[in-house]
């Protein structure tokens, strides 16, 4: 099955290669898009790796502050290399979202969380991240002047539908019977039921404080925003002045364009054509759109997928290899993952700093 899936995986990448000709002359002049890649403004290209290191560290840091809750504590290296891995195999391997979750799963009991916490930390934070995409992409919408009345109508039949389901316990009772039916015949199985029961235990395992709500709020506010910035801070480098709301709007349109495609691995070639285009949409030209796009991608997939591999290697047990070479390779990863640790520390108060220098440098 996971052979099949390269096969399907590589088979549409190449599709799309072969059609590129069909399209040449709606495709950006590859010599202005390297020129405007390589005139990029440092400075700008400085806060891209910064704010994708601290996008990764915040999700690292949430995992590991859940682990916390639960009574296990983690090192700050182990946490980024389970977080680079994780994001490696959910991003390149057919159903690599499952097999990320799988992978997690084990390396968080490998690192003493029992069953119970790891499905808890999983479960929580994805749920606290989803939350937390959900509120940025609808902020998004309504301090953009043209998304502004659309949410807004959206919004109020949302909330005229929910209020009701939510106060009137024959509405509520209805709304859920599904669930329940879902949960009673998943209790039967007598397979899925350790899963189930695992998943029902997951408010007992975790029980934050309110100081520990608003780390974990934070964080996941932080996971995303970081990830936005990177793409803001890649636009500016080269000359795209776009607001804050419109790029952020581009990096949700991506991200639903990316999922669109789950057999593409990353996103690859949906998420670049849609941030471009989003770009050109708030007024950029072609070329420096794709450049914008592609110094993004080059940092926050390229680049965070081959630390993944590293880290992958560094975790992987029972990987054979010369005791000499893979005693360097760990040594390099870990002066790598430790690198990336002391980046997160520093990311938003080196962020704000380079942003203002960038800002001085133009007229």
């Amino acid at each position: 099955m996971r052979r099949a899936g390269v096969i399907v995986q590589w088979a549409l990448v190449l599709a799309a290669l072969a059609t590129l000709p069909l399209y040449r002359d709606e495709l950006p002049d590859l010599g202005t898009v390297w020129t405007a890649a390589t005139h990029a403004d440092p400075a700008w290209l400085a806060l891209v790796v910064l704010a994708v290191a601290g996008s990764m560290g915040a999700f690292a840091r949430l995992q590991r502050r859940l682990l916390r809750i639960g009574g296990l504590r983690m090192s700050l290296r182990r946490a980024f290399a389970i977080t680079y891995a994780g994001n490696a195999l959910s991003t390149t391997l057919p159903a690599g979202p499952a097999v990320s979750v799988v992978y997690t799963f084990r390396q968080f009991r490998r690192g003493g969380a029992s069953a119970q916490l790891a499905t808890a930390v999983i479960v929580a934070g994805g749920v606290i991240t989803t939350t937390a995409y959900s509120l940025i992409g609808l902020l998004a919408l309504l301090a953009a002047p043209h998304a502004r009345g659309p949410a807004l109508v959206v919004l109020a039949i949302l909330m005229t539908l929910l209020i009701p389901a939510l106060l009137w316990p024959r509405t509520r009772a209805l709304a859920t019977a599904p669930i329940r039916r879902a949960y009673r015949a998943a209790i039967a199985h007598p397979k899925i039921a350790p899963h189930v029961e695992r998943l029902a235990d997951v408010p007992h395992s975790l029980r934050p404080t309110r100081r520990d709500w608003a780390a974990l709020i934070a964080l996941s506010l932080l996971n995303w925003v970081f990830d936005i910035l990177a793409l803001l801070s890649a636009a500016h480098a080269v000359g795209i002045g776009a607001a804050p709301d419109g790029v952020a709007l581009a990096y949700f349109a991506a991200q639903a364009a990316g999922s669109l495609f789950p057999l593409l691995p990353g996103g690859l070639g949906a998420i670049e054509g849609s941030m471009a285009a989003s770009l050109v949409a708030l007024g950029a030209a072609l070329s420096p759109a794709a450049a914008a796009v592609g110094l993004y991608r080059l940092v926050s997939y390229w680049a965070v997928v081959a630390v993944g591999w590293i880290a992958w290697i560094i975790l992987h047990e029972g990987l054979r290899l010369p005791a000499r070479a893979k005693a360097l390779l760990a040594g390099s990863g870990r002066l790598l993952l430790d690198g990336l640790a002391t980046v997160a520390y520093v990311a938003p108060y080196a962020a704000v700093h380079l942003r203002a220098q960038a800002g001085a440098r133009r007229p």
